[in-house]
């Protein structure tokens, strides 16, 4: 499987990341184990996951996902076959939220111990923190990266401007920079077109979206609101989709995955994988038969017909 380059970090990742939003949550311990183990296996190496994952479903406390993992990777002994991508910054219900050093300190320390693992790969401020300096910020990062806990950086849900700001102070103190940015972005969300995404490209930043499938909608799964109980993930994203915008797009994967004899999923994650400037979309799958769909997205190519259809429909 062709590897990317993600930003200037010397990482390499498949041409997709796995979601592991999911371990812990709508796929249990064994689940979660038998999913890890068929996508080691595939390639697709790369997991991505957050210290919050999953505090939303009754129950959780959030760390779900990273202890999953981390015992996964101490069953397994396969801590050097994949990497941990992970994230800081989301609130911890009842413990911190936010991108201060001292809760960037404590957060690595305790997600490196979920995960059973003495180093990040790649550790991201989950979300942008206007209340605390970026150079605050960026400093703790650093000390991260001195000590060898984290081996790079990256952004998520940033703006353009902050982005910019980020680079700008990296730059001046001599400071690790964001390697990576993680936006919204799919057929359904293209905002960081306009802006965030020509920035990343001038900065040879690595993009790596979520939701690339929008919360399912672009499998095909959810074609009426009488779908929508399919899935929890449909109740709670989905429905916005379910519109003469969504429809369209939906017909266009629908002709695409027909002609090239493959599945709207493929389809939809090899538009993401084509787009200049991205480099892997996020998806994650709960069943092991899901698997197949993102391995074939990693290697079909769309030609410039279902491009330009896809465009046009999500435009």
């Amino acid at each position: 499987m062709q590897k990317r380059s993600l930003g200037r970090s010397g990482i390499e990742v498949p041409p997709i990341i796995v979601g592991g939003n999911v371990f812990g949550w709508t796929a249990d311990r064994d689940m979660s184990f038998r999913l890890l183990d068929a996508l080691a296996e595939a390639g697709l190496n790369a997991i991505d996951t957050a210290d919050v994952y999953s505090a939303w479903a009754p129950g959780h406390a959030g760390g779900e996902s990273e202890t999953v993992i981390g015992e996964w990777l101490q069953a397994r002994g396969r801590r050097r076959d994949v990497l941990i991508l992970t994230k800081v910054g989301m609130e911890m219900p009842g413990r911190g939220k936010g991108l201060s050093a001292a809760w960037i300190m404590q957060s690595a320390e305790e997600s490196l111990k979920r995960l059973n693992t003495d180093v990040i790969d790649l550790y991201q401020a989950h979300k942008d923190d206007e209340a605390t300096p970026l150079e605050e910020t960026l400093g703790a990062f650093a000390r991260l990266v001195e000590q060898g806990k984290v081996r790079a950086i990256g952004a998520s849900n940033y703006s353009a401007p902050r982005l910019k700001a980020a680079l700008e102070t990296s730059a001046r103190l001599g400071l690790p920079r964001f390697e990576s940015m993680q936006p919204l972005y799919n057929l359904m969300e293209r905002g960081i077109e306009a802006d965030l995404l020509p920035l990343c490209r001038e900065q040879g930043i690595g993009v790596i979206p979520y939701y690339a499938l929008a919360a399912g909608f672009l499998t095909g799964k959810y074609r009426s609101e009488a779908d929508l109980s399919k899935s929890v993930r449909g109740a709670r994203s989905a429905a916005q989709y379910l519109n003469e915008r969504g429809m369209r797009v939906l017909a266009a994967l629908d002709a695409a995955a027909a002609r090239l004899g493959a599945t709207p999923t493929q389809v939809a994650l090899a538009w993401q994988i084509a787009r200049p400037g991205i480099t892997a979309p996020i998806a994650s799958i709960t069943r092991p038969e899901q698997l197949q769909d993102l391995v074939r997205a990693t290697a079909l190519t769309l030609d410039r017909d279902a491009m330009a259809a896809l465009d046009a429909a999500s435009g």
